[in-house]
């Protein structure tokens, strides 16, 4: 029974588990991402994150422990020249998990480890986020409120005053253009109505005026056809009944 025993040894000898965390880590170191199965990225990244912190030194000490662990000459200049200087400001944490789902043949967990500074999009994404507030509403100073007050006032009366000038000249041209035809025969009517008929009907209200105006009309119009019967039976002397009777 293996009480206790937090090593996984990936059903593998030491030695065959050790060279397999060594060329899996100078893939990682090389691609900044690899695809394998959850358990040997968890022991993967517990083996190479020592190797990475040791790159923050680049003394000949470091790289002969990072070459005798990684046993590649590229690997170990990429470590120190490349990752060495993403990861400076970094006080651990230089890898990431994502899984993926399960292998079809076995159903095994799949996930891919990358190193967390080489992954553009994800760094992105996450200064945006800190970018933005809680609240997006913008709370306007009392400062900047009162200076914005009077400019709408200003522009409150320049609109007014644009449209006082507006009615200003349109009465202008009202009272410049002659009147139309009708207008004209309509006064001439009037004039002829009150000095002719209805002398006294001028020191009178406007109600009665036009009262008056409609009785004349109707007499005119009552006097024109009795005119018309007597042309026609000369004999009859029948009264005819005026319009408003018949109304």
């Amino acid at each position: 029974m293996r009480h206790n025993k937090k090593n996984n040894h990936l059903g593998r000898k030491t030695a065959h588990r050790s060279a397999m965390l060594s060329n899996m880590a100078s893939s990682l170191i090389m691609h900044k991402r690899i695809f394998t199965t959850v358990p040997k990225a968890k022991e993967l990244r517990k083996y190479v994150e020592p190797l990475i912190t040791k790159s923050k030194e680049d003394t000949t000490h470091s790289r002969r422990e990072v070459f005798g662990k990684l046993q590649s000459k590229t690997a170990v200049t990429e470590l120190f020249q490349t990752v060495s200087q993403k990861i400076a400001d970094r006080p651990g944490g230089y890898t990431r998990i994502i899984k993926t789902g399960f292998r079809l043949g076995d159903n095994a967990a799949m996930c891919f480890i990358e190193l967390v500074d080489f992954n553009e999009n994800m760094l992105s994404d996450g200064k945006a986020k800190k970018a933005k507030t809680r609240r997006s509403r913008r709370k306007v100073s009392g400062d900047a409120a009162v200076a914005d007050a009077p400019k709408a006032k200003t522009s409150k009366t320049k609109a007014v005053k644009e449209t006082e000038e507006n009615v200003k000249e349109a009465a202008v041209k009202v009272e410049e253009t002659p009147a139309t035809e009708t207008e004209q025969d309509e006064t001439v009517l009037e004039e002829t109505v009150n000095t002719d008929v209805i002398p006294e009907v001028e020191a009178k209200t406007d109600k009665e005026k036009a009262a008056a105006k409609q009785e004349v009309k109707e007499e005119k119009v009552a006097a024109s056809i009795e005119a018309q019967l007597k042309e026609q039976n000369p004999d009859t002397g029948k009264k005819v009944p005026l319009p408003r009777d018949n109304a």
